[in-house]
């Protein structure tokens, strides 16, 4: 049996944040992975300025290391089908990066130990302590796996599923412009709206790549919207054929309705626990906040992990995202209200300078 500090399930944002976090502490972490990295990660893959400031990096940090970071400085929006509005800002606002390059750098930052290529296929607790594996033993779990996390399901339980979540379904695809197509390309990230406002579609040129997605909350309509989008692309660009087909689906939950984050033993942190933006679904933020979260709690919790000495973590997020809720755009107002309001002010340069991107996306201010 392999002893460690802590085992964080997980190498995404959430798990390497964290896990950067325990080795600045002195703490001897371990982070188990499925994937090998660099691995492909369905995500649109905008991260605004407070992200890198909490990981501690900058854009030319990313560029140094050879790695791609697109500037965001004007954005599109529109209903689909509609005519895009613009904004420009005149400084970037967000950066845009690819998930294969950026979660593979924060991984190999954070000085941690990592299991790769392998899957959590057991999870027992015995004397205060969890072994994963029945090969590695920890007082304390980090659940940091996504939506899909073994330790966020062992922690859920047969209440927790049956408990009503909004559940977002995402489909989106990356690929690798050639030349001629990267100058027809979309030089500005596009967001294409629902009439309902409850999902949206994207563009999303970074570098020589492009980014296309659509997603909304999880439903019977979901694969012909999706079809729908696809089609009003191909109609509208003249992208490659890869880029309007097999696209690949995740799931995550909105905050505040995700998991409860911590047990004895235990917490959750990016998707694992729910923390996607409810307006905008971006989740790159609050697994990076909500992974040093979980370190500070471990680190404060003085090697003794009940649930209530890890409670400061799960106080910490309900404060941070426990709102966002509200400011979805699904919870606004009534359907017949949102459907024959949503054009005019899909229209609105102020609205979409100050209530789309500003409030929605970029959380300013």
């Amino acid at each position: 049996m392999i002893d460690r500090d802590v085992i964080v399930v997980g190498g995404g944002p959430a798990g390497s944040s964290c896990a950067a976090r325990l080795v600045a502490a002195g703490c001897r972490p371990l982070v188990i992975d499925a994937a090998r990295f660099p691995r492909e990660k369905p995500c649109a893959g905008w991260i605004t300025p407070p992200v890198l400031a909490s990981l501690g990096i900058t854009p030319d940090d990313i560029a140094t290391a050879g790695l791609t970071v697109e500037a965001i400085t004007d954005f599109e929006t529109c209903l689909i089908g509609q005519r895009p509005v613009k904004t420009a800002y005149g400084r970037p606002v967000s950066y845009g990066i690819r998930r294969v390059e950026f979660d593979a750098l924060l991984l190999r930052r954070s000085g941690a130990d990592v299991q790769e290529g392998t899957r959590v296929t057991s999870l027992e607790r015995h004397d205060g302590r969890w072994v994963v594996n029945g090969t590695w033993r920890s007082p304390v779990l980090v659940g940091a796996g996504g939506h899909f996390c073994p330790v966020a399901r062992a922690l859920d339980g047969d209440a927790g599923r049956s408990r009503a979540r909004r559940v977002i379904t995402a489909q989106e695809v990356e690929v690798i412009l050639s030349p001629d197509v990267a100058e027809r390309a979309p030089a500005a990230p596009e967001f294409h709206f629902c009439g309902d406002l409850e999902g949206y579609g994207w563009v999303f040129r970074k570098g020589q790549c492009l980014n296309v997605g659509f997603g909304r909350r999880a439903g019977p309509g979901f694969p012909a919207q999706v079809s729908a989008f696809q089609q009003h692309l191909a109609l509208r660009y003249d992208l490659p054929r890869e880029a309007l087909e097999r696209w690949k689906g995740h799931a995550y939950l909105l905050a505040p309705d995700g998991r409860s984050s911590v047990a004895d033993g235990v917490l959750l942190a990016g998707d694992a626990a729910g923390l996607a933006d409810a307006a905008s679904g971006e989740g790159i933020r609050g697994a990076v906040e909500s992974g040093q979260l979980a370190a500070d709690a471990i680190v404060g919790a003085s090697e003794v992990y009940p649930r209530e000495r890890l409670a400061s973590c799960a106080a910490a997020l309900a404060t941070r995202y426990g709102h966002r809720s509200r400011e979805g755009p699904s919870r606004l107002m009534p359907q017949p209200v949102k459907r024959a309001l949503a054009p005019p002010l899909m229209r609105s340069r102020w609205f979409a300078r100050h209530v789309l991107l500003d409030a929605w996306f970029l959380k300013a201010g």
